[in-house]
């Protein structure tokens, strides 16, 4: 019996939807593991409809066209290593999350997930039926464990799989980021480890999906849970690692040890992939933005030159007489600095015939809000025109504080098709802005150095939309306003417990009034990055009609 087992990892990035093009994505992962001399080439979970697919993988049409491909897989990749691949499987009409063991030319196993996410931005329980926690299956001299993603987050299946003589654990995974995740899962898997006394291979994908971004970092565990190999995070990679069998089992052969990001380069790598996969999966080579001359509009911009690169952004100033030297400026400056064209239309000719129009209905009352609004969206219908002309996606660039509290304006500048900086906080804007002027890595396509002028980091926030105006004019310093936010989004903390923590009850009160009655504007908001747990979209899910308050 032979003491060594080669298996081919595929770290990839699927596509929703496009079953033919990962199934030629799993044919070339096979081949190169052929081509390695591998026993087993295992891909990620689900990986033939890309994940999460959410209810499209219940439509029959489409669960029944990839279950359906990876029987041709089996056949297209009979003769060499086995093939393991996530996909759908129906039985006795039930819709189950499975993992396909193909040898021979045709699937001679399915593990059938057993524990189905029902949190942050998982429905499975909706989605799929759970399956029966299984044994392990054969590959050439091995018997291997598969739990499922989720399954390996629990401790029975893993300690089923050892009790019924599984040798070693390879776990298939769709995990999306969020900051700190790589931690959380080292955490669980080395439990699993110690549990079972057996070697653990932890396969994840990579790829940004709407909101999603899967980040890799697969890695190797052997008994007692040191570290044996590890993948580089967010990059598609097939890599080949060993193992041996020894006196007391099989073990992983050490291999390289991929280093893990830290939380800012980790954030900053999910929202340019997140952009990029977003552009490429939906067909967009070029993306444009409002240029304010603010610190929102240039991160933007940035990550949008470091996913697409320079030649593929366009940033548009708009101008009014509200807006001051200092941000046009700012604005072209950095638009240069990127290397990103840059574009110069005024609204004073449209907002004075908007003014014109109205004047017979407004006649009599005092400028107010209403006035400032019509800027922004006079801003979103031209940056939309120029969209539309020229089939370039408009990006909407506002943070999670602003989102938050409803600080823009909705058919305004909340128009747009992704906003990468969603899930990000005011003041981690500012430092993630510092982040990049010193760093540079060669997955960005944009230019090396100080590509954000520090002016435009430094100047007091402001939208601009009337004489001297500031952020803090009505809102809370945004230190004092991210620490409340994180505390009630994040945390679900009452007004107590914030108050508690040292914050004036009545800026609390006001935060909090504001986050409800900005729910309708965050239903009509475009996608952006999940950087958290509790992102808003699918992580955090309130009613738009809401009475309550926490007068406690």
């Amino acid at each position: 019996m032979s003491d060594r087992f080669r298996i081919t990892l595929a770290q990839l990035n699927p596509v929703v939807g496009d079953i033919d093009g990962n199934a030629q994505k799993a044919r070339e992962a096979w081949e190169a593991g052929k081509k390695a001399g591998a026993d087993l080439v295992a891909m990620t979970e689900m990986f033939i409809t890309g994940y999460n697919a959410q209810d499209l993988v219940r439509k029959p049409a489409f669960h029944e066209a990839a279950i359906a491909a990876i029987e041709t897989l089996a056949k297209d990749c009979a003769n060499g290593p086995a093939l393991a691949i996530g996909g759908p499987w129906v039985e006795d009409g039930k819709l189950f999350n499975a993992y396909h063991v193909c040898r021979g030319g045709k699937v001679v196993s399915r593990v059938l997930k057993h524990h189905l996410p029902n949190e942050t931005v998982f429905d499975e329980v909706r989605i799929f039926d759970s399956g029966p926690i299984g044994g392990p299956y054969v590959v050439s001299n091995a018997r291997i464990g598969s739990p499922i993603c989720e399954d390996s987050w629990h401790e029975d299946v893993a300690e089923t799989l050892e009790e019924t003589g599984a040798e070693f654990l390879l776990v298939p995974n769709g995990s999306p980021y969020y900051r700190g995740k790589m931690e959380t899962r080292l955490n669980h898997m080395v439990a699993r480890v110690v549990e079972t006394g057996l070697p653990l291979i932890y396969l994840n994908m990579v790829g940004g999906q709407d909101d999603q971004v899967f980040d890799g970092g697969s890695f190797a565990l052997n008994p007692g849970g040191a570290l044996a190999w590890r993948a580089p995070m967010f990059d598609s990679v097939v890599s080949h690692i060993d193992l041996e069998r020894g006196a007391e089992g099989w073990r992983v052969v050490p291999g390289e040890v991929a280093p893990e990001l830290d939380e800012w380069e980790a954030d900053y790598r999910a929202m340019v992939q997140s952009l990029r996969d977003y552009c490429g999966k939906t067909g967009f080579e070029k993306v444009l933005l409002g240029m304010s001359g603010g610190v929102d509009s240039a991160l933007v911009a940035t990550i949008a030159v470091d996913a697409l690169g320079p030649e593929n952004v366009r940033c548009v100033m708009l101008p009014s007489e509200y807006t001051s030297q200092g941000s046009l400026d700012d604005a072209q400056a950095c638009a240069e600095a990127l290397g990103a064209r840059y574009d110069f239309v005024p609204i004073s000719g449209p907002r004075a015939a908007v003014t014109e129009a109205l004047g017979p209905l407004f006649e009599g009352t005092t400028p107010d809000i209403t006035e400032e609004n019509i800027q922004s969206r006079l801003r979103g219908l031209l940056l939309m025109a120029l969209s539309n002309k020229f089939g370039e996606m408009l990006l909407t660039t506002g943070n999670k504080s602003e989102v938050a509290v409803g600080y823009a304006t909705i058919y305004g500048d909340m128009s747009g098709g992704y906003n990468p900086i969603k899930d990000l906080y005011k003041m981690r804007v500012f430092e993630t802005c510092r982040w990049r002027n010193d760093q540079h890595r060669g997955w960005m396509k944009g230019p090396a150095g100080e590509v954000i002028p520090v002016s435009i980091i430094n100047k007091p926030p402001s939208a601009e939309l009337r004489e001297d105006q500031k952020d803090s004019d009505s809102l809370p310093d945004y230190a004092v306003l991210d620490g409340i936010l994180e505390m009630l989004v994040d945390d679900e903390a009452s007004v107590a417990d914030c108050v508690d923590a040292g914050f004036a009850r009545a800026d609390v009160k006001q935060v909090e009034r504001l986050i409800y009655l900005s729910e309708y504007k965050r239903f009509q908001s475009a996608p952006g990055t999940r950087l958290t747990k509790r992102a808003f979209w699918l992580d955090r899910r309130y009613p738009i009609v809401n009475g309550f308050r926490d007068e406690a």
